[in-house]
């Protein structure tokens, strides 16, 4: 099989306050890029595969930057597309201990927002590809966006490629009813869908019951009932159900559920984390990415599970959006090498 993963998506420019700043405090902010399908790229790459990004950024120094970012960690970016006027900017506020993590959002009109699906060459993006990945978020983007990600999930059909989709609902973004009217249909080109209980019911109208995540009490029983019902009602290969236990914004429980076609038949739930927070942002890109990498380097699928949350974890104690490990890390954690004693 190929290692070549392709994901479609948006990156943006973050800008956070120092340390664990609030808005209104900041003189200055830390600088950095990020965006769902691109951290999941640059975690792949990371992990070895050969990842491309395709997106859509302004022919100016910011878009040349945030690409530049991309290309210092492996990413292939020969199929992005230069046009517009802006790349998207969010701004994080870092939370602590029971002061939740605010994100404000300045994206409207973005380039990739505007990228007609006419500018993709989408046979040759998919060209020796063994997958490709695409989240919630795009779609939400915008008319245009929505019309890129049908014509890629088509091409990678065409060209009979893994598909894979974290449903990533952001309610900033677009309403229930344009994402149902949006994410159903499409769910006939997805083989591997990955969500959280809210993205699931936002995102498809489906909800688990007994679940109280703000409590830190989850309902596993609750969690096989709704991952066997997403998955029969749209024929998935793989259901992955991410499972935050939110303590705090500092401490979060962190586990996941998975059912499939071949070793997770009956479900299966990974090993939990008790994480100690640095940055939450892109830990479930960093699930996603583990799971792509684990699905498509090991025959047993459970295994694949406990990497993709032990990727997820690690990621939760790296500043920035992308995650900064290694297979060998990731492996070694999911052993049960986690006492973070010094390596010397």
């Amino acid at each position: 099989m190929s290692n070549k993963v392709v994901t479609l998506g948006e990156i943006m420019l973050r800008l956070s306050p120092p340390a664990f700043s609030r808005f209104v405090q900041a003189q200055n902010f830390d600088v950095t890029y990020g965006g769902g399908e691109a951290n999941v790229a640059v975690s792949l790459a990371n992990f070895g595969m050969a990842s491309t990004f395709v997106t859509r950024v302004p022919q100016h120094e910011i878009g040349q930057s945030a690409l530049n970012h991309l290309r210092r960690f492996g990413v292939n970016c020969d199929y992005v597309v230069r046009g517009g006027d802006r790349l998207g900017i969010y701004f994080l506020e870092i939370g602590a201990s029971q002061r939740a993590s605010k994100v404000i959002y300045d994206r409207a009109g973005s380039s990739v927002s505007q990228m007609d699906a006419s500018e993709g060459d989408w046979p040759r993006i998919f060209e020796g590809a063994s997958w490709f990945h695409w989240t919630g978020i795009t779609p939400a983007l915008g008319e245009q966006a929505r019309e890129c990600t049908v014509a890629a999930c088509e091409a990678a059909k065409a060209a009979n490629v893994t598909v894979s989709c974290d449903l990533n609902f952001r309610k900033k973004l677009w309403t229930e009813q344009e994402a149902q009217g949006f994410m159903r249909p499409l769910m006939k080109y997805v083989d591997v869908c990955i969500a959280n209980e809210e993205d699931v019911e936002k995102s498809l109208g489906l909800r688990p019951d007994l679940s109280d995540v703000e409590s830190g009490k989850l309902d596993e029983a609750s969690y096989l009932k709704l991952a066997s019902l997403v998955k029969s009602q749209y024929d998935f290969d793989t259901v992955a159900i991410t499972l935050r236990e939110s303590y705090s914004a500092s401490r979060n429980g962190w586990s996941a559920l998975m059912l499939d076609n071949k070793d997770c038949r009956q479900g299966h739930r990974s090993k939990k984390y008790d994480i100690q927070i640095v940055d939450r942002v892109g830990g479930g890109d960093a699930f996603a990415s583990g799971l792509i990498y684990g699905l498509a380097n090991s025959t047993d699928t459970k295994q694949a599970l406990e990497f993709a949350v032990a990727a997820s974890c690690l990621k939760q104690t790296i500043p920035g959006d992308f995650n900064h490990v290694t297979v060998d890390e990731v492996e070694k954690l999911a052993r049960g090498g986690g006492s973070g004693r010094v390596e010397r």
